[in-house]
C-alpha cells in the first residue's frame, strides 16, 4: 500500500494511467432528462399558478412570491440530502424519490390554488404544504443528481456535462411552458389539476426510464472517481492509502470510519476543508450578482430606453440567446482543452465568465447614462454570453471539487453549494428590485438609479472573480503541504503493517495498508488498478 501510495501521491493531475471513461454521452444525456423532468414540474409552479393566483383569483403578488421564497428557504437542507446519499453509497433512490416527492408538490400546488376559489384559507394552508414538498424534492433530487455527475462524469467530459444538464433544465421550461399553456385554454381550475398531475406523472416515469441502469454499482466508500480511475493528487493519495484502494474487495463492502459519521460532524468537516469553504461563499456572491440582474433588466429598458413590453420581454430572449450561446461555446473549448480535468482549469473559466460578466455590467451602468443612442441589445447579448460562461464554469468547478477531500463527501459538498447557491437566488431577485427602489428614493432618478444597481452586481462579480482566484493559489499551498503528510503517513504505514503483520500473520481489514504490506493485496505492478476500471 506504501508503494502503491507513493506512485499515487508522484503522479500528476493530468498523467492518468488507464483512466476509466465514465458515463457516455447517452448516459449524460440520459441524466439531463431528469433535469428536464425537475424543470417541467417547477415552471407550472413558480410561473403558471403564480399568474393564476394573481390574474384569475386576483390575489396579492405577495402570495406567491412567498411561497416561491419557502421553496428557496428549505434549500438549506441539501447538504442533508447530499450527505444521506453518500451514507447509501447509491444516487439513483434519492433522485427518484425527490422527483416523487417534487410531483407530488406540484400536483398539490395545482389542487390548493384550484381550492383558493371556493375556500382561501385552506387553499393557501395546503398551498404552504405543497412549497414544502416542491423545496425538498428539488434539494433532494438536484444534489443527488449533481453529485452523481460528479462521481460518474470523466473529467474531459465536465464541462460539456454541465451545459447538457443545465440546457435540457431549460428544454423542460420551454416544452412544458408551450404545451401546457395549449392545454389549459380554456382555463378552468379543473383543467389546472389535471395538467399539473399528467406533466407530474410523465415527469415521474421519465425520469425512472432515464435513471435504470445508470448507475450500476454503489460508491466505493470514501473514494471518489479520481482515485479510482487513477488519477492523483496528494489529498487523494491520501484517501487512497487510508482507505485501503488496492485491497478493494475489502474497500467496496466495508464503511470507513468517516463515512459512519453523524451529519453535524460531517457538516464540519467538510466546512472546515479550506477549499469547500471558499467554494460555498464564491458560489453565494456570485450567484447574487447573477441573479440580481433578472428582475430589473426589463424595468430598465423600459424605463431608460422607452421599450414597450413586447421589445423588452424580446430584448430578454436575446440575453437568452447569448446564455446559451456561452454555454455550448464553454462546453466545446473545454472538452477540447481538458478543463474539466482540475479544478484550476474550470476555475480559469470561473474566473473569466465573473470578469466578463462585471465588464458587461458596467456596459449596462453606462448606458443608463448615455441614454438611447446605446447599442442595447448587443450589450445584452454579450452579457448573456459572459453569464452563460459563468454558469457552467461554475457547475464544473463544482462537480471537480465534490470529490476532492478527506472522505467521500460529494454529496455533502454538492449540498452545501446547493443551499449556497438557492439562498443567493432567493435573495438575489429581491435585493435587485429593493437595491433598485432604494437607490431611485436616494437619488431621486432612476436613470442613475439603475447605474448604481448594475455598478453594484459588476462589483459583486469581480469580488467573486478575486476569491475564485484566492481559491486557487490556497489550494495550491495546501496540496504542497498535504504532499509532504502524505509522504511520512506513507513511511509510517509501511512500518507499522511490516510490525503488525509479523506479530499476527494476518490481515486485518480495518487498519489501513496492513494487507498491502502483508502481499495479501493485488498481485506486484497492479496496484493501480481500480474497481472503476473492471466495472467499465
Amino acid at each position: 500500500m506504501s508503494t502503491a501510495s507513493g506512485l499515487l501521491a508522484s503522479a500528476p493531475d493530468h498523467a492518468v494511467s488507464n483512466e476509466a471513461p465514465g458515463l457516455s454521452w447517452f448516459g449524460i444525456f440520459r441524466l439531463g432528462l431528469v433535469q428536464t423532468a425537475l424543470g417541467a414540474i417547477v415552471v407550472l409552479t413558480t410561473s403558471t399558478m403564480n399568474r393564476v393566483m394573481v390574474v384569475e383569483l386576483a390575489l396579492p403578488a405577495m402570495l406567491p412570491g412567498l411561497l416561491v421564497a419557502l421553496h428557496y428557504v428549505l434549500q438549506v437542507l441539501r447538504p442533508r440530502w447530499g450527505y444521506g446519499s453518500d451514507l447509501s453509497g447509491r444516487r439513483s433512490p434519492w433522485i427518484l424519490g425527490g422527483i416523487a416527492v417534487l410531483a407530488s408538490g406540484g400536483w398539490l400546488a395545482a389542487y390548493s390554488t384550484a381550492t383558493m376559489g371556493t375556500h382561501l384559507a385552506l387553499g393557501i394552508a395546503l398551498a404552504v404544504v405543497a412549497f414544502v414538498l416542491i423545496g425538498l424534492g428539488v434539494g433532494a433530487s438536484g444534489t443527488s443528481l449533481l453529485a452523481l455527475l460528479a462521481r460518474e462524469v470523466a473529467p474531459r467530459r465536465r464541462p460539456a456535462a454541465a451545459t447538457v444538464v443545465w440546457v435540457m433544465m431549460i428544454m423542460g421550461f420551454v416544452i412544458t411552458a408551450g404545451t401546457a399553456g395549449h392545454f389549459l385554454d380554456p382555463y378552468s381550475p379543473e383543467r389546472l389539476m389535471q395538467v399539473s398531475g399528467a406533466v407530474s406523472a410523465i415527469a415521474v416515469v421519465l425520469s425512472a426510464l432515464a435513471l435504470t441502469g445508470v448507475e450500476t454499482r454503489p460508491a466505493m466508500p470514501g473514494v471518489s472517481r479520481g482515485i479510482r480511475a487513477g488519477t492523483s493528487t496528494p489529498s487523494r493519495a491520501r484517501e487512497a492509502s487510508a482507505h485501503g484502494v488496492a485491497d478493494h474487495h475489502h474497500a467496496s463492502s466495508i464503511p470507513s470510519t468517516s463515512d459512519r459519521t453523524g451529519f453535524v460532524p460531517a457538516l464540519r468537516e467538510v466546512w472546515s476543508e479550506p477549499a469547500s469553504r471558499r467554494f460555498a461563499l464564491f458560489v453565494f456572491v456570485s450567484m447574487l450578482a447573477y441573479s440580481a440582474q433578472d428582475l430589473i433588466l426589463e424595468p430598465f429598458a423600459g424605463t431608460v430606453f422607452g421599450m414597450t413590453p413586447g421589445q423588452s420581454t424580446q430584448l430578454s430572449g436575446v440575453q437568452h440567446a447569448g446564455v446559451l450561446l456561452g454555454m455550448v461555446a464553454l462546453a466545446l473549448l473545454g472538452t477540447w482543452q481538458g478543463s474539466g480535468e482540475s479544478p484550476e482549469g474550470m476555475r480559469g473559466w470561473t474566473v473569466a465568465g465573473c470578469m466578463l460578466s462585471a465588464l458587461m455590467l458596467g456596459g449596462l451602468a453606462a448606458a443608463s447614462l448615455w441614454g438611447p443612442g446605446w447599442p442595447l441589445q448587443a450589450s445584452v447579448f454579450a452579457l448573456g454570453v459572459a453569464n452563460g460562461l459563468f454558469a457552467v464554469a461554475a457547475i464544473g468547478s463544482m462537480m471537480t471539487l465534490a470529490g476532492r477531500g478527506t472522505a467521500s463527501r460529494e454529496g455533502l459538498r454538492m449540498g452545501l453549494w446547493g443551499a449556497a447557491q438557492a439562498l443567493a437566488f432567493g435573495l438575489g431577485g429581491f435585493l435587485g428590485t429593493a437595491a433598485s427602489d432604494l437607490a431611485q428614493f436616494v437619488l431621486g432618478d432612476p436613470v442613475a438609479a439603475y447605474a448604481c444597481v448594475f455598478a453594484t452586481e459588476a462589483a459583486l462579480f469581480l469580488a467573486a472573480a478575486a476569491m475564485a482566484v484566492r481559491g486557487v493559489r490556497g489550494r495550491a499551498d495546501s496540496e504542497a503541504a498535504v504532499g509532504a503528510g502524505a509522504a511520512v503517513a506513507a513511511a509510517a504505514e509501511a512500518g507499522a503493517g511490516a510490525a503488525l503483520g509479523a506479530g499476527t500473520g494476518a490481515a486485518h481489514p480495518h487498519v489501513p495498508g496492513l494487507a498491502a504490506g502483508l502481499g495479501t493485496g493485488p498481485p506486484a505492478g497492479r496496484g493501480n488498478r481500480t474497481t472503476e476500471e473492471k466495472h467499465t
